[in-house]
């Protein structure tokens, strides 16, 4: 990964602290199978160079930006970047305190505390990926103050506090608009430092789709590149609603062509079908049967 950052662009002096983190932060044998490689690279030189610095400084950072632009990936990548066992939390309306911090359960006949997601990323300094952290309850986010709190302590009533480990740190994402979102208030978001995440452009997604598969046309990947383009283009200017503009789903229609499948039926059960209004879907079959043709191949040459 080291590499692959350097050959990319990334300072060498980044490079060097971050070897150095990765060398002086020993990851524990029972966690180590969370440290995963992830499918995808992300592809932005400058959010890279941001995040990397802000991390190694020991600051937490918040991923904002609209749906496709990759924060997902980028989180992952940085989480491997480090060589940390990675914890990931995606929120929704039942997730509560007890889920991060941790409840009493029963082992032995004996009652004991068993640590959320929180808690064991915390104890064995992993990298815990807050996705979509507009969308917690306020309990839950009562949990993050303390974790993310300058003093690096969870204190746990009745129980032992907890002292965050040393290559700690989180990663928040979060998206505008969503139903069920909500306005992070001022005293979570100082705890982060905030990147700003572009959207995608032509290159960056063929960049993705490139390093996603191997023996794969490039011109394919190009045409398919454009396709998702226009249709970010559509969501922007208010022709289509973002349901479409789902960067997941088109990796996933890719990797179904690569099995066999017909790319433009690929394309409608992982793209097009996500959309359930007739109008707007009948817009987006058209801009793939005009951009695409059914003789398309992602066969590599």
């Amino acid at each position: 990964m080291l590499d692959k950052l350097q050959k990319y662009g990334i300072s060498d002096n980044i490079i060097n602290e971050l070897r150095y983190f990765r060398q002086y932060y020993k990851t524990d044998d029972s966690v180590i199978n969370r440290i995963q490689e992830p499918k995808s690279f992300y592809y932005g030189i400058d959010v890279w160079e941001q995040c990397l610095y802000a991390l190694l400084n020991s600051q937490n950072i918040l991923l904002v930006g609209t749906k496709a632009t990759g924060k997902n990936i980028l989180a992952d990548n940085l989480a491997y970047a480090f060589a940390r066992p990675k914890w990931t939390v995606s929120f929704h309306n039942f997730l509560d305190a007890d889920d991060l911090i941790g409840v009493d359960t029963y082992k032995n006949s004996q009652v004991v505390f068993r640590n959320g997601s929180i808690s064991e990323c915390s104890i064995y300094g992993g990298f815990g990926i807050l996705d979509e952290i507009n969308m917690a309850k306020n309990d839950a986010i009562s949990v993050l103050y303390s974790a993310l709190d300058y003093r690096r302590v969870i204190d746990i009533s009745g129980y032992k506090k907890i002292d965050i480990s040393e290559p700690t740190r989180f990663i928040a994402t979060m998206n505008y608009g969503y139903y069920g979102t909500k306005e992070l208030n001022e005293a979570l978001i100082s705890r982060f430092a905030v990147i700003q995440m572009p959207k995608l452009n032509k290159d960056m997604i063929f960049e993705i789709l490139k390093g996603s598969f191997t023996n794969i046309n490039e011109d394919s990947l190009q045409l398919l590149s454009e396709i998702f383009e226009n249709l970010q283009t559509k969501a922007q200017n208010g022709q289509i609603s973002s349901k479409a503009v789902d960067l997941r789903g088109l990796i996933d229609a890719v990797s179904l062509a690569k099995k066999g499948m017909n790319i433009s039926k690929a394309l409608q059960i992982c793209i097009t079908n996500k959309v359930f209004d007739e109008y707007e879907r009948q817009i987006i079959s058209d801009l793939i049967k005009l951009k695409l043709s059914n003789k398309i191949s992602l066969a590599g040459d």
